[in-house]
């Protein structure tokens, strides 16, 4: 299953090479080209056929866009006791990790993440949860010397989590943001569909850290419209309900009005909307406009590029373990398909 080997693939951001090498092994039968840029991003390009008499020179382009990288940790100290000291990679809350497995370095060398024992609190203590300041990782190292022998500063540490079906039509396992997106992508394009317009497909990194790869990706493309598939939020509990809850599991593919970073031309809302009641797919507002996409840097790129966000909602995001509906990402990967051959019949302009 290849949302299962995308999930437990390790990729933090800056070091998303096992991430990247499993996507072009899947896409490589199915693309014209492809390309590693200098930022680390995979680039791949289906060339237009049929393309319209006006455009023969130069095709009409459409860039769609994921992240290949995933939030966790850097190893920043080792103690005299073989524990290691760690800052975060990404938006992490410090309240999900204590007790987490991880796994350290390129060696995935195995460890938990601890934290003083309750019963050694203070009552003060206990009365507000620990910073990053009061974990640690435990690889199971008796003294300096030995942990330095498994790990060093600067390794990164992921989160150890099998990927598993639960319930009647949803999974659980980390980094669905953004390896949904990206599995939804690799699906469209072993399709195979060719369409009247050039392709390009970013795969990119350090997302997490700062949208930082898909700038630089836009400025080599140059593309005429974008399309971001994420995750986002879903935050659908008992005691929650409407845009407090800002997308719910089940509803469908949420489409962006803004975020901090973006706000998505009328033109394409409508275009994104339309496609899915034309074809009968249940879609979603999302109603949280906190947070960002890497359509926030592509819609400012070369000259300014229309640009818009399909999500699919996911329970416990940029945690150890998440959970998404299935049926949400199929009707994503609906959407995204439909959205593609709206552009076949008609463009998005200036």
């Amino acid at each position: 299953m290849l949302i299962k080997r995308l999930s437990e693939a390790r990729g933090i951001s800056g070091q998303e090479a096992e991430v990247r090498s499993l996507i072009a092994d899947e896409v490589r039968p199915f693309v014209d080209e492809m390309k590693v840029d200098n930022m680390g991003n995979l680039i791949v390009f289906k060339r237009a056929k049929n393309v319209p008499e006006c455009e023969r020179e130069r095709p009409y382009k459409v860039m769609l866009s994921c992240h290949m990288d995933e939030v966790g940790l850097m190893v920043t100290s080792v103690d005299r006791n073989g524990l290691l000291k760690f800052a975060t990679v990404g938006g992490i809350d410090p309240r999900v990790l204590p007790s987490k497995r991880v796994l350290v370095g390129g060696s995935k060398i195995r460890g938990v993440i601890g934290s003083k024992p309750i019963h050694l609190q203070e009552p003060e203590e206990r009365t507000h949860p620990f910073t990053i300041r009061g974990m640690y990782i435990d690889v199971g190292a008796s003294s300096q010397e030995e942990a330095e022998k498994m790990v060093k500063v600067g390794d990164m540490a992921t989160f150890y989590t099998e990927f598993e079906e639960i319930g009647s039509n949803c999974v659980k396992g980390k980094a669905f943001d953004d390896r949904m997106g990206c599995c939804a992508i690799i699906e469209v394009l072993k399709k195979g569909i060719e369409h009247n317009f050039d392709l390009c497909c970013v795969f990119g990194v350090q997302e997490e850290v700062g949208l930082r790869g898909a700038g630089p990706a836009t400025y080599s493309i140059r593309p005429d419209a974008a399309l971001v598939m994420e995750c986002t939020a879903a935050h659908d509990l008992p005691d929650v309900d409407g845009p407090d809850c800002s997308t719910a599991l089940g509803r469908g593919p949420a489409i962006s009005h803004m975020d901090r970073t973006i706000m998505v031309r009328a033109d394409m809302f409508k275009r994104l909307t339309q496609t899915a009641d034309n074809l009968n797919i249940p879609w979603q507002h999302k109603y949280a406009v906190a947070g960002g996409t890497d359509a926030g840097k592509i819609n400012q790129s070369v000259g300014g590029v229309v640009t818009g966000v399909v999500s699919i909602p996911c329970r416990f995001i940029h945690s150890p373990v998440s959970v998404v509906n299935m049926s949400d990402y199929n009707n994503s990967v609906s959407l995204l398909e439909g959205f593609l051959y709206s552009i076949d019949e008609g463009r998005l302009t200036h």
